[in-house]
């Protein structure tokens, strides 16, 4: 609850600079938002004193009973008719504390939103890091054939919408109470916590579970807490602001970056780059050269190719006439010892008459 010294200026003038600071020093922060993030959107909060919880739902049935699992199954009519009435709100567009985080993620410094809420409006506002705890209205799907819609054909159908392609009952994409949580959703939002070097609680009540519990999981006690009401973590944080959520973030997440540090960061990047490209080039050059001496070693040039083979085939023709005889050649000693045949002389003496 928010407390007579928060209202004096001084105090809470430097609550918003201990903010600027922690949010200056930190390089991987954690959002963790609840229902009062959109609250300036027009989009009414469950517990406070004029949120859903204490508002007349139109029926005999109380609002947390009919966004139940098992009420949902048993009483599907009442459901959809409570949940258009109350938890639809396709109009509503993101308010400061959306677009302050935007900035943040833009900055390098916000690493993940945590959102219970199911109204899509940090995606609207640009934020690319968000994990949906409990899913958006935004995602419907058939219950028998799994074919998905969108938000305006559960608003245009009357009573219970039903799917066009089968005649399924469609149902929101949200996570009802009895239902377990994604385990995929959960599991990124403890790592990215045991990541965070500043974690801010903003917009919850810290009743709903296991979100209530992702502190625990820090390895630290940089926690900050914006919220208009109590909660049990106050005393443990290192920053307890009871405002509006969007007032706050709007103050102490900077408009634009300095210029002088954005210099620093486009150095740092060119530094990196040319570093970068250096490396490579070093090891194109090194590659090309290992090459080049590879291929030098393992094939010799056509020329000296052309003339060893050349000089081994002149000595290899040399030497095998001096060491072989051809076998059509007879020597000349055994001409002369072969004595003429008497048909020879015979022709010999014809021949000479």
């Amino acid at each position: 609850m928010e407390t007579r010294i928060d209202r004096l200026g001084s105090v809470r003038d430097g609550k918003i600079q201990q903010l600027k600071e922690l949010i200056a020093e930190s390089e991987n922060i954690v959002f963790l938002g609840g229902a009062g993030v959109s609250t300036e959107s027009g989009i009414p909060d469950f517990r406070s004193g004029t949120g859903i919880y204490n508002q007349d739902s139109g029926v005999t049935y109380r609002p947390i009973d009919i966004i139940a699992h098992d009420f949902f199954m048993e009483n599907p009519d009442v459901f959809f008719d409570f949940y258009k009435r109350k938890l639809i709100y396709p109009d509503a567009k993101p308010n400061k504390a959306h677009k302050a985080l935007v900035r943040l993620e833009k900055q390098g410094k916000l690493k993940a939103i945590i959102t219970q809420n199911i109204d899509n409006l940090h995606q609207e506002a640009g934020s690319k890091c968000v994990i949906e705890l409990h899913g958006s209205v935004f995602r419907n799907y058939c219950m028998d054939c799994g074919k998905k819609f969108d938000i305006e054909y559960i608003a245009s159908q009357e009573g219970i919408p039903r799917c066009d392609k089968c005649g399924g009952i469609v149902r929101p994409d949200i996570v009802l109470y009895e239902e377990n949580l994604e385990h995929e959703n959960v599991d990124a939002a403890i790592k990215a916590c045991k990541k965070c070097d500043l974690f801010i609680i903003a917009g919850t009540s810290l009743t709903v579970y296991p979100a209530a519990t992702f502190a625990q999981f820090l390895n630290h006690d940089r926690i900050v807490i914006i919220n208009k009401s109590s909660t049990y973590m106050d005393l443990k944080a290192m920053l307890c602001i009871h405002d509006s959520v969007g007032k706050v973030l709007d103050e102490a997440v900077p408009k634009r970056v300095s210029k002088k540090k954005a210099s620093g960061i486009t150095a740092k990047k060119t530094a990196a780059s040319k570093k970068t490209a250096s490396v490579t080039a070093k090891s194109k050059t090194s590659a090309a050269k290992t090459a080049k001496t590879s291929r030098t070693a393992s094939k010799p040039s056509s020329k000296t190719t052309e003339k060893t083979s050349a000089k081994s085939s002149s000595k290899t023709t040399a030497k095998t006439k001096a060491s072989k005889p051809s076998s059509s050649a007879k020597p000349a000693a055994a001409v002369k010892a072969k004595p003429a045949s008497k048909t020879s002389k015979g022709k010999k003496q014809g021949s000479s008459k």
